[in-house]
């Protein structure tokens, strides 16, 4: 647990994490309960890993509640944030990690409805869930968005990723949008993760792809959930209080080859 007189305490503070059950979304969680936020665990398919991570959670004292919707459905989204406020009170902190590139498929092969579902999960999901944020937010006097944007927007989506790197393209620049339109009231960041050891890679690359990965990295290793939810619980903390508009890289330094 944090220590409740330091920058990083999120007691009395109420978060939302999209896609929140597993991977990076998982570790996010348990780093804003483990700072003292009651963190609302939204899932769509994996309800019984969201269940089970509330479970542990309250095991160490901390508190949440389980959120299962489709945030593409735009009255699925909003009504993950008014049960939430519902249930508290109040609403702090958004982190919008929920996202999945479905399939690989250059953009030449990409059917319509490929095209429009990555930007329903990956973009559209986070506007409507921020928009209907905001106004909570903005009460909150400490107000905070981060946005879980991707490798792929920096490297144009190589092996058939281009449609999901779009998708957080947009994504970066909604950061930015919002960062200027909420300002003072709530600050509004991304994160950029590179290669993080989770079950989506187990999905989307070979073991061979993860070693060239880990060969191309110059602290020559693949990163971690934890990592990640660290730098997300600096964002959304006061320690990161003059921080806005920012993107922070969590690669390893892969660029600087």
């Amino acid at each position: 647990m944090t220590d409740r007189g330091s920058s990083l305490d999120l007691s009395g503070r109420v978060a939302l994490v999209t896609g929140g059950a597993v991977g990076i979304g998982r570790a996010i969680v348990e780093a804003l309960a483990g700072a003292g936020a009651f963190v609302g665990i939204h899932c769509h398919r994996s309800l019984a890993d969201a269940e089970s991570l509330l479970a542990e959670i309250r095991s160490r004292g901390g508190d949440g509640l389980v959120l299962q919707a489709d945030l593409t459905d735009p009255d699925l989204a909003v009504n993950v944030v008014d049960r939430l406020v519902a249930k508290s009170g109040r609403l702090d902190i958004l982190v919008n990690n929920a996202g999945d590139p479905i399939r690989r498929a250059k953009i030449e092969d990409c059917p319509l409805d490929l095209w429009n579902g990555v930007l329903a999960v990956n973009l559209t999901s986070a506007f409507l869930v921020a928009q209907r944020a905001i106004p909570h937010l903005r009460d909150s006097g400490k107000g905070a968005i981060v946005n879980n944007l991707t490798l792929s927007i920096q490297t144009g989506g190589s092996g058939g990723a281009g449609p999901y790197a779009v998708a957080k393209g947009g994504l970066q620049v909604l950061t930015r949008t919002l960062a200027r339109e909420l300002a003072p009231q709530v600050r509004v960041n991304a994160i950029m993760p590179g290669v993080i050891e989770t079950r989506h890679h187990e999905q989307f690359s070979t073991p061979e792809r993860m070693e060239q990965y880990r060969r191309e990295t110059p602290l020559l290793r693949n990163g971690t959930a934890d990592e990640v939810a660290a730098a997300v619980l600096f964002l959304v903390s006061d320690a990161a209080s003059f921080v806005n508009g920012a993107v922070i890289d969590i690669n390893g330094g892969r660029f600087l080859r």
